[in-house]
């Protein structure tokens, strides 16, 4: 059995879905913890270690962690990280990397994921959104992500972009809106979900 770190509720319908088309003999346990993605936001995300760990230690099988900003350290102590095989598969796929998020807390962890598993003289471009971060709070989905579409919509005008990186797993209704680009827009929770299911 899978058990999936969460920090906001809404991603467990959202793997929970996807699970259905994607893994159905997969069995999922789901653990949902705001309070640690507030506490990492605040720069306490260490303190969260032990807690974390032990979380990890009693699994009795794989755990993903799908806050971007606890990644690193979810990683470094035996957990998948929602986004590896999501940077993996945007790697393979092009030089040119649009990397969308709207919580600065996940900036550097993803960049730096991101560029670590790049070839040299490849070109990542962030896209800051932190204004939409406040719909998905309050629970807008669908305002969360049409701002991001059109976002990337207006960033992507000048071309020169192989593949477009929603960096959060909130942020994935936002493919749906984008499938006209002629580009692939990749999200974590499908790319980390094909990822449990080969095992």
């Amino acid at each position: 059995m899978a058990l999936m770190l969460h920090t906001a509720e809404v991603h467990v319908a959202t793997f929970d879905t996807l699970r259905e088309t994607l893994a159905p003999g997969l069995a999922l346990r789901h653990l949902v913890r705001p309070d640690w993605l507030a506490e990492a936001r605040a720069g306490r995300a260490e303190a969260l270690r032990p807690q974390i760990a032990a979380l990890i230690a009693g699994a009795d099988g794989p755990v993903v962690c799908t806050c971007t900003t606890l990644g690193p350290l979810a990683e470094e102590l035996g957990a998948l990280r929602v986004d590896r095989p999501m940077m993996q598969q945007a790697a393979r796929i092009g030089r040119r990397i649009l990397m969308v998020y709207v919580l600065e807390s996940t900036r550097a962890p993803s960049l730096g994921l991101l560029e670590s598993l790049t070839a040299p003289g490849a070109e990542v471009r962030p896209l800051p959104l932190p204004e939409a971060w406040p719909l998905f709070e309050t629970g807008d989905s669908a305002a969360f992500h049409a701002h991001i579409a059109e976002a990337i919509r207006t960033a992507l005008r000048d071309g020169g972009v192989d593949v477009v990186v929603l960096a959060q797993a909130s942020m994935a209704g936002a493919a749906a809106l984008l499938g006209d680009l002629g580009l692939p827009v990749l999200t974590s929770p499908h790319q980390a979900m094909r990822a449990l299911s080969a095992g």
